[in-house]
């Protein structure tokens, strides 16, 4: 009995997206009798293709674990939406080598079909972006799909690590999170946070960490990072919501906290090297402030008010 090829390509593509069907869903989905199904299946097996039949009340047909397919089987919207995630994420930096999105982009333009593929080729030719390529950081893809594994298990890792002062140490740390922020990895624990891009080796433990921090990890890196011991400890009272002033600061920067005063007002506090950037910062907000620390911040905002009077006035 024929075996109408689409349908067969059609069962494949449906056992591609993971997971086990049960005969009855796929007959439904092709439109064909439970026992054509099963002929289909064996047509697959009959090609090299890891058919597995789960037996009982929910079983059915699946993929055997670890079975790469090519991406043949990409409808017009996956293979858009997948070209699109390289693109992004090699310009925003968190692509691990840098020629990773470009040669996966190559390989998934040779196998689709001429039509598609010529579409896609149009679209990246014309699509720009408004916001600058990052530079990848030289994050190892092994560093990174280790340390995921080891936050999603709950078991603590091993790592060498070198510091901004490039001092090398052995850590072991509890990771919970991996954070992709301002084109670099980042990794999240309850104390602190690590950029993966200083890590040159790691290794899984046996220990577990036990349950994960409330804290969401993007915002514990985000707080870590506006908290790091640079030379100058600034804080100050501004006049507003936290909503208010956090979305007038990048991402990171500091650390925003409400006081329950009325009318609203919170406490802006970061840390920085050098003072000579942060009066333009606290003059970008547009909301009134008081300086809390340190006192020499107060002359280098005066200073700069004296120079935008001045430059008013030509």
């Amino acid at each position: 009995m024929s075996r109408p090829t689409s349908r067969v390509l059609a069962l494949l593509e449906l056992l591609q997206a993971g997971g086990t069907r049960r005969v009855a869903d796929l007959a439904d989905r092709l439109g064909v009798d439970e026992r054509t199904v099963r002929r289909y299946a064996e047509h697959l097996s009959d090609l090299g293709i890891p058919v597995r039949s789960v037996r009982g009340r929910y079983g059915g047909y699946r993929l055997a674990p670890g079975y790469r397919m090519p991406p043949l089987m990409l409808t017009d919207d996956e293979a858009v939406s997948l070209a699109i995630g390289l693109v992004v994420g090699s310009r925003a930096g968190l692509v691990p080598e840098s020629t990773a999105s470009e040669s996966a982009l190559a390989k998934l333009r040779r196998v689709l079909p001429a039509r598609l593929a010529d579409r896609l080729g149009a679209l990246l030719a014309t699509s720009s972006f408004t916001a600058p390529p990052r530079a990848a950081a030289a994050t190892d893809t092994g560093v990174l799909l280790t340390i995921a594994e080891a936050a999603r298990n709950r078991l603590a890792v091993e790592l060498d690590y070198t510091d901004r002062h490039g001092r090398r140490s052995t850590r072991t740390i509890a990771p919970y999170g991996v954070v992709g922020h301002s084109g670099r990895w980042y990794v999240a624990t309850a104390d602190r946070s690590f950029r993966l891009d200083r890590i040159t080796a790691v290794s899984m433990l046996t220990a577990t960490t036990g349950p994960a921090p409330d804290d969401d990890p993007a915002h514990a890196v985000l707080e870590s990072l506006a908290t790091a011991p640079w030379t100058h400890q600034v804080s100050v009272r501004v006049s507003g919501t936290v909503e208010d002033v956090e979305r007038r600061l990048p991402l990171g920067l500091a650390v925003v906290t409400p006081l329950g005063n009325e009318p609203a007002e919170v406490r802006v506090e970061l840390r920085a090297e050098s003072l000579d950037w942060v009066p333009a910062l606290l003059a970008g907000l547009d909301l009134p402030f008081v300086i809390e620390a340190p006192d020499e911040l107060r002359q280098h905002v005066a200073a700069l008010a004296t120079r935008l009077a001045t430059w008013a006035d030509r």
